[in-house]
């Protein structure tokens, strides 16, 4: 799937994103169950909040941590949550 620069991301209704005390982690939540996530996962999940373009998540992410080169790596996230229906693309 080729992701468009513009589309802007937010969390499927069932899906919740909290840190977990426990696993001392970021995890999803849905009524099923429970995913856990790296570190790298959590960070472009926050900003999946549908405030932010694909271009603006990228260019936070960047400016985070400092470096350039994270746009093939988020997109490949993005697609994968895609896939899962943890996100969803914001049509409002």
């Amino acid at each position: 799937m080729a992701l468009d620069d513009n589309s802007i991301f937010c969390f499927s209704p069932i899906y919740r994103l909290q840190w977990e005390e426990a696993q001392q982690k970021d995890v999803l939540l849905y009524p099923e169950g429970m995913v856990e996530l790296n570190q790298s996962s959590a960070e472009i999940l926050k900003l999946c909040d549908g405030s932010r373009t694909l271009n603006e998540l990228v260019a936070e992410l960047e400016g985070k941590f400092s470096t350039s080169g994270l746009r093939t790596d988020i997109c490949e996230f993005i697609e994968i949550a895609l896939e899962n229906g943890w996100i969803r693309i914001n049509s409002d």
